[in-house]
Order: C-alpha cells, then sequence, then structure tokens
C-alpha cells in the first residue's frame, strides 16, 4: 500500500507513532520519524525498521520549535526527492482541573500539541502543493471532538488540530493534496498509565465496545487514509474509539 513512498511520523518513537513507523515500513515505505527526549527509543526502534527492510532515519526535534522543524524539513529533502505522507503525532498531556492549570501547563500543550503541527506542515506544504500530491494525516483526539474534564488544554489544542485539518484540506484540495484527521480515543499508550485505575475503569463502562484501543488499529487507519484507496477523502475526520462519541 506505501511502497516506494516517503512518510514523515512526528513524535514516532513511542505509543501511537511508533505503531505507524512499524505499520509503513511493513507496507513498504521508507520512514523519517522525529522524537523529543526518547533517544534510546528511538534508536531502538530504528533497529527494528531496518530489519523489516525499511530504509529509515530518526531525528530529535522539538516541533513546539519553528527553526528545529525548519531545519528537519531542510534535512529530509535532502535525503528524499519529495515527501508522500506526513502525519502529526507528535503531542503531550498535562492535565489538570482549570482552576488549578498553571499558565505553562496552558502554553506548553499548546505550544507542542497545536503550534508544532503547524511548524511541521508549514515547512513541508509547499513541497506538496509543487508535487501535487500527497497525503497529510493529523492526530487529534476524541477530547477534541466531545471535550473531557481536566483537559481544557488538551481538548482546546485537538479541537484546534481539527478545525486546521478541515480549513488545510480546502486550501490544498486544487493542488491534488488531501489532508484527514484521526480521533483516537482512549488507546492503550503510556499517556493512560498516569490514570487511576477507577478512573480507566469507569471509561471501560462507557466505551461501547468495553474494551481500550490499540496504537496499532489507530496505525492501521491512517495506512488507510494515506492509500489510493482513499484518494476521494480529505478533511474528514475519524474517530477510532470504540465508539465513546457517539
Amino acid at each position: 500500500m506505501a511502497s516506494n513512498r516517503s512518510v514523515v511520523i512526528t513524535g514516532g518513537s513511542r505509543g501511537i507513532g511508533r505503531s505507524c513507523c512499524l505499520e509503513f515500513a511493513k507496507s513498504g515505505a521508507d520512514v523519517v520519524f522525529t522524537y523529543y527526549k526518547s533517544k534510546d527509543e528511538a534508536e531502538q526502534l530504528v533497529v527494528e525498521l531496518k530489519k523489516i527492510g525499511a530504509k529509515c532515519f530518526a531525528f530529535q526535534v522539538d516541533v513546539g520549535d519553528y527553526n528545529q522543524c525548519q531545519q528537519f524539513a531542510i534535512k529530509f529533502l535532502d535525503k528524499f526527492p519529495k515527501i508522500d505522507i506526513l502525519i502529526n503525532n507528535a503531542g503531550i498531556i498535562k492535565d489538570k482541573a482549570l482552576f488549578m492549570m498553571q499558565p505553562e501547563d496552558w502554553l506548553n500543550v499548546i505550544n507542542v500539541n497545536l503550534n508544532g503541527m503547524f511548524n511541521i506542515t508549514r515547512n513541508f506544504i509547499t513541497t506538496f502543493m509543487k508535487q501535487k500530491q500527497g497525503s497529510i494525516i493529523n492526530i487529534s483526539s476524541l477530547s477534541g471532538v466531545i471535550g473531557l474534564p481536566r483537559q481544557t488544554n488538551y481538548a482546546a489544542s485537538k479541537g484546534g488540530v481539527i478545525a486546521f485539518t478541515k480549513s488545510l484540506a480546502k486550501e490544498v484540495a486544487a493542488f491534488n493534496v488531501k489532508v484527514n484527521c484521526i480521533a483516537p480515543g482512549f488507546i492503550e499508550t503510556d499517556m493512560l498509565k498516569d490514570l487511576k485505575r477507577e478512573y480507566l475503569d469507569k471509561a471501560i463502562g462507557q466505551i461501547p465496545l468495553k474494551r481500550f484501543g490499540s496504537a496499532q488499529e489507530v496505525a492501521k487507519v491512517a495506512l488507510f487514509l494515506a492509500s489510493q484507496e482513499a484518494d476521494y477523502i480529505t478533511g474528514e475526520v475519524i474517530q477510532v474509539d470504540g465508539g465513546l462519541g457517539m
């Protein structure tokens, strides 16, 4: 499905990003991913991807820093003649009730989750337009669709991802570039580890499918959206949430 295509995945060393790297590599893509702090995990993933047979590179990038994103795009385009797929996945959470939330809790989440998506996409968008082809997939969250308590910062950032996706999809459709969004619900990644057991049990009780999703399930949706089978899909938000957002 992704043979002989290049994919850039931000926040690729862990969680959903890691699963995206593996799924696209298995499908024949060349994989380039960014990471922020998880150097050991990134190096281990590179080894795994090369064993699969993928051409792979990892770059340490703070997506919240526009200049770093600009330099990353330049380095990528030095190694590859074009970019076929961009997956904006990098994200953080700093959950707190609003009355306890500090300004840095708000700013850090907005800077990574929303500004980071702008910083990366802005530095690749003209290449996509010149190519007149490509797929951009932004990872939002169910929290950005329905809102969840103690996540005003996260929900605002992920709601912004959805609005960004729809606006950009309309801008670049004439260039044959499609832009879509995935809004995962409760997915079994490191982000769930800090949540209390009673909260998780309550969440499962509210999910129609009565389980949490896997990062691989999200990655497979990303692989579909980047495929030729999805060439007539753009500006969409696909919820991968077990029915929680119905």
